[in-house]
């Protein structure tokens, strides 16, 4: 099945719908600092570098399925929330405008948790009835991405629409038995390696992009425990270095107060951020999957905007299962 990707950023979801058998045949993405990694990761995808808003449907070719994951700043709670009054929220009808013109068999779309906040209940649900309107049917739900395949607890709204012709409806995969973790998903790896001074790049290094940035750590990020076990999945991979989780090498931080805690005394060198590299396999983005950067930061902000490679396979062979 031929698919288009819109929002594609490092290309998450098309490596999990290309490992399932589907191919990428057109991809758009507006950030320049993501372009060099996803055409030397999808070097026989077309790559759009314009703003969704400025590329007419009757440019994108003909597909069986379209994917995508509109920009999730506005909805997350990590985040000021503006939601539909932030433009990057508005960015949503554009999925839809394509999707109306286009009308492939299905459609997904990924968002942040936050996208079901209260505050955002009217908008989400606009979302919804607008993807009907547009001749679907639709399933939602809130899923883990540990449940699927990837050692790191991630909460996503996974949306999926079936054409309704095809008289079918999206039925979610059940959660997999086995929940993997950090010792598996990088326990193998050596010590990475610092980040060049101002937290520039490395220079050819052993295992690409097995850099970490360094620098201190902010009253927030001191405010919660940072350190996950070997034993246990990951914290939620974000879009910035400065919020890495901390390697589990490391022991488990310390409470002294409210909003407060301390690395344990005595393994303050044990306390380290994760690396790009290992953050990428937190993510199941295989090793030969480059990340091209000139500033590690962008490292981490690729690779946290991403959906886990392994959570879109599961949806995607969910689909292939129903459709191919």
């Amino acid at each position: 099945m031929k698919i288009i990707s819109l929002f594609s950023g490092c290309g998450g979801l098309d490596k999990g719908f290309e490992n399932a058998g589907f191919e990428t045949i057109w991809a758009n993405e507006f950030d320049k600092n993501i372009w060099a990694t996803f055409e030397a990761n999808f070097p026989k995808t077309p790559l759009d570098h314009r703003s969704i808003t400025d590329v007419s449907a009757d440019e994108i070719p003909d597909c069986d399925g379209m994917i995508g994951g509109p920009p999730c700043q506005s909805w997350s709670e990590a985040g000021a929330g503006r939601g539909i009054n932030d433009q990057r929220g508005q960015l949503f009808y554009d999925y839809i405008r394509i999707l109306k013109a286009k009308q492939p068999k299905f459609f997904l779309c990924e968002n942040v948790s936050g996208i079901l906040s209260s505050r955002h209940s009217s908008a989400f649900q606009e979302f919804l009835n607008q993807f009907e309107k547009a001749g679907y049917n639709i399933s939602w739900k809130l899923l883990n991405a540990n449940d699927y395949n990837v050692p790191e607890d991630r909460e996503r709204v996974i949306i999926v629409g079936y054409r309704k012709d095809l008289g079918k409806k999206f039925v979610h995969p059940d959660p997999m038995e086995h929940k993997p973790n950090l010792k598996e998903a990088i326990g193998d790896l050596p010590e990475a390696i610092p980040a060049k001074d101002r937290n520039k790049a490395n220079d050819n290094l052993k295992i690409a992009n097995h850099e970490y940035m360094t620098g201190g750590f902010s009253p927030i990020f001191m405010s919660r425990n940072r350190v996950r076990s070997w034993n246990e999945p990951s914290f939620t991979i974000q879009a910035g270095g400065r919020q890495a989780p901390i390697h589990p090498k490391a022991p488990k931080m310390i409470k002294i107060e409210a909003n407060k805690q301390i690395f344990a005394p005595g393994h303050e060198k044990e306390y380290r951020r994760l690396s790009v590299r290992e953050c990428a396999r937190i993510q199941t983005f295989p090793d030969d999957f480059k990340f091209i950067y000139t500033d590690v930061a962008t490292g981490y902000k690729v690779i946290g905007n991403a959906v886990p490679v392994n959570l879109a396979y599961a949806m995607a062979m969910q689909i292939k299962k129903d459709l191919w």
